[in-house]
């Protein structure tokens, strides 16, 4: 068995190999999907008018969103904060509610179901890095929250995650794994504790 100070000598002479060049680093085929213009469009006018607290209004919001490219369904309440990477970029459905400082990083497509709840600022990370690459590549995935799901206050979901129907991630809790449905999860990285009941009107 390595002791400590092995295992600490030995990540000392991995590491003394390792030369990362983030010079050389390219972010490969991706491409941001929408021109240079609606980009800076989108940055100067369309994220700030998103963001704003002076402007509480959903359905103004809703409004910018679409034309911007996102899909948007009927009912989305929109609190001030929210930042969008890329609206081009997101579904969302019906009767969703996004609390104030959710940050959708949206590099690849993020889905919410029909009666999703995103709680305050809430992170969904769609883009990560390739720790064993020099040139630190980037790697994506999408995010989907299915219908009925509730990601609590301060909660992170990482790259490629799906959220099962009905699932809970719970306040501050991180998801770097696929969530199942009907399911409450905790922690870091988040585990199941229970089963979710919903009880009948």
């Amino acid at each position: 068995m390595h002791s400590p100070i092995d295992s600490a000598t030995t990540a000392t002479d991995a590491a003394a190999g390792f030369s990362p060049r983030l010079d050389r680093y390219t972010p490969g085929s991706y491409s941001p999907g929408a021109s240079y213009g609606q980009q800076l469009l989108w940055y100067f006018i369309g994220l700030p008018l998103l963001e704003s607290h002076w402007l509480p209004v959903s359905a103004v919001k809703v409004w910018l969103l679409r034309v911007f490219g996102a899909t948007v369904g009927k009912g989305v309440r929109i609190k001030p904060g929210v930042r969008v990477k890329f609206p081009w970029r997101l579904t969302v459905g019906d009767f969703v509610w996004i609390g104030e400082a959710v940050w959708i990083d949206n590099l690849a497509p993020v889905t919410l179901g029909d009666h999703v709840c995103l709680s305050q600022g809430v992170y969904l990370c769609t883009g990560n890095h390739d720790w064993s690459q020099p040139t630190f590549d980037l790697k994506l995935g999408g995010i989907e929250i299915q219908t009925g799901s509730w990601i609590a206050a301060q909660a992170r979901i990482g790259p490629g995650v799906t959220v099962g129907t009905g699932a809970v991630l719970t306040l501050g809790s991180v998801a770097v794994r696929s969530l199942e449905p009907m399911t409450i999860y905790a922690g870091n990285p988040a585990q199941p504790i229970k089963r979710r009941r919903v009880t009948a009107n």
